[in-house]
């Protein structure tokens, strides 16, 4: 009953039909965030797009200025001297064959998967089990490369991958609400930029639709898009 009372007061707080200045909302969802352990502020982007369509598909990746506040597990498909680097590096766990094997059994230890592009035979058989879970390695995203040690230490330094989803939806954490107002603020603003950067030339119409902010267990506050651009 606790939570339903904490959900309830945070609740009380936000018009629901308001829209609301990005700098209020990152006040808002921050101050919202009561719960127990320090919740990630989350963001939503509502985007003019049909992601079914290969020409109007969002991705990319973005290093926040301020990281996200949770270390991510990486895992590295390498041989020999990269395998080599990639521990060094700091990858949670590296392989080869033994990785693909724990994989298509379901024993997947890591958040971004990284890849060298020799491997990516072995990988590329795993696209059913990695791809819907938006782990694939893509040389676009810079996550099949020889430069693996940029690449984990990249990953490792707040990274951030945007994907839109089937609805043309965008989630991705922002930081934490431990964070301050101006560091989420300053993070909440790359992710929308790099997002804006990346429109699809199939677009068509307005790219950014709606615009929202909430923690882990508080309520979501509509942003004003046009105090984003």
């Amino acid at each position: 009953m606790a939570h339903d009372k904490r959900l309830n007061a945070a609740r009380a707080t936000v018009e629901r039909n308001k829209l609301y200045a990005l700098t209020e909302a990152v006040s808002m969802a921050k101050k919202n965030a009561t719960a127990k352990f320090d919740e990630t502020i989350e963001i939503s982007l509502n985007l003019g797009i049909d992601p079914r369509h290969a020409d109007q598909m969002v991705r990319g990746l973005i290093s926040l200025p301020n990281g996200t506040g949770k270390t991510l597990r990486v895992g590295v498909f390498a041989r020999g001297a990269k395998a080599e680097e990639a521990l060094a590096a700091g990858a949670d766990v590296v392989g080869a064959d033994e990785l693909a094997e724990k994989v298509q059994a379901g024993d997947i230890q890591f958040d971004r998967c990284i890849a060298t592009p020799d491997m990516m035979g072995v990988v590329g058989k795993l696209g059913k089990i990695l791809g819907p879970r938006g782990l694939m390695p893509n040389p676009k995203l810079g996550t099949v490369t020889m430069d693996v040690k940029g690449a984990i230490t990249a990953a490792k330094s707040g990274q951030v991958e945007f994907r839109a989803e089937k609805a043309g939806i965008i989630h991705a954490g922002i930081g934490k609400a431990s964070f301050s107002e101006d560091k989420l603020l300053e993070n909440a603003k790359a992710l929308i930029d790099a997002v804006q950067k990346a429109k699809p030339s199939g677009a068509k119409g307005t790219y950014l639709q709606k615009v929202a902010l909430s923690s882990t267990m508080g309520p979501g506050v509509r942003v004003d898009v046009s105090t984003v651009a």
